[in-house]
Protein backbone atom coordinates (compact mmCIF):
# COMPACT_ATOMS: atom_id res chain seq x y z
CA UNK A 1 0.00 0.00 0.00
CA UNK A 2 1.55 3.06 -0.85
CA UNK A 3 0.81 6.92 1.02
CA UNK A 4 0.77 9.88 -1.19
CA UNK A 5 0.81 13.55 0.12
CA UNK A 6 -1.55 15.74 0.06
CA UNK A 7 0.75 18.13 -1.58
CA UNK A 8 0.15 15.61 -4.88
CA UNK A 9 -3.39 15.96 -4.39
CA UNK A 10 -3.37 19.84 -4.17
CA UNK A 11 -0.96 19.20 -7.24
CA UNK A 12 -3.34 17.10 -9.07
CA UNK A 13 -5.90 19.44 -8.76
CA UNK A 14 -4.15 22.12 -9.72
CA UNK A 15 -2.76 20.78 -12.63
CA UNK A 16 -6.09 19.66 -13.75
CA UNK A 17 -8.39 22.78 -13.17
CA UNK A 18 -11.20 20.62 -12.86
CA UNK A 19 -14.17 21.03 -10.16
CA UNK A 20 -15.04 18.11 -8.75
CA UNK A 21 -17.71 16.32 -6.22
CA UNK A 22 -16.98 13.65 -3.99
CA UNK A 23 -17.80 10.61 -6.09
CA UNK A 24 -15.26 12.51 -8.85
CA UNK A 25 -12.53 13.42 -6.36
CA UNK A 26 -12.36 9.70 -5.28
CA UNK A 27 -12.32 8.02 -8.75
CA UNK A 28 -9.16 10.87 -9.43
CA UNK A 29 -7.45 9.67 -6.77
CA UNK A 30 -7.85 5.96 -7.63
CA UNK A 31 -6.90 7.08 -11.50
CA UNK A 32 -3.50 8.73 -10.29
CA UNK A 33 -2.44 7.09 -7.21
CA UNK A 34 -4.46 3.63 -6.88
CA UNK A 35 -7.31 1.69 -5.38
CA UNK A 36 -5.08 1.31 -2.18
CA UNK A 37 -3.39 4.35 -1.60
CA UNK A 38 -3.56 6.15 1.55
CA UNK A 39 -2.80 9.85 2.16
CA UNK A 40 -0.90 11.82 4.50
CA UNK A 41 0.27 15.61 5.38
CA UNK A 42 2.97 17.27 6.99
CA UNK A 43 0.52 16.30 10.84
CA UNK A 44 -1.44 13.84 9.79
CA UNK A 45 -0.76 9.78 8.50
CA UNK A 46 -2.88 6.81 7.14
CA UNK A 47 -5.90 8.90 6.00
CA UNK A 48 -8.36 7.42 3.37
CA UNK A 49 -9.54 9.72 0.22
CA UNK A 50 -12.91 10.64 2.75
CA UNK A 51 -10.66 11.64 5.58
CA UNK A 52 -8.09 13.19 3.14
CA UNK A 53 -11.23 15.52 1.60
CA UNK A 54 -11.85 16.12 5.24
CA UNK A 55 -8.44 17.42 5.92
CA UNK A 56 -8.15 19.72 3.15
CA UNK A 57 -11.37 21.12 3.39
CA UNK A 58 -10.72 21.83 7.60
CA UNK A 59 -7.27 23.90 6.61
CA UNK A 60 -8.77 25.93 3.92
CA UNK A 61 -7.36 24.45 0.54
CA UNK A 62 -10.70 23.63 -0.95
CA UNK A 63 -13.15 26.04 -1.95
CA UNK A 64 -16.87 25.08 -2.69
CA UNK A 65 -18.91 22.26 -0.60
CA UNK A 66 -17.84 19.22 0.87
CA UNK A 67 -21.24 17.81 -0.27
CA UNK A 68 -21.41 19.24 -3.49
CA UNK A 69 -18.79 21.28 -6.16
CA UNK A 70 -15.44 22.20 -4.90
CA UNK A 71 -11.85 22.60 -6.08
CA UNK A 72 -8.35 23.59 -5.05
CA UNK A 73 -8.92 26.95 -3.19
CA UNK A 74 -6.91 29.98 -3.40
CA UNK A 75 -5.25 29.11 -0.19
CA UNK A 76 -4.42 25.25 -1.69
CA UNK A 77 -0.58 25.43 -1.35
CA UNK A 78 1.58 25.63 1.66
CA UNK A 79 4.21 28.15 2.29
CA UNK A 80 7.05 24.94 2.21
Amino acid sequence: MAEHHAHEVMQMMADSGADYTRETFKAALVDRFGSDATFCSCSRAGMSADELLAFLFSRGKLAGEIDGTFRLGVAGHCGH
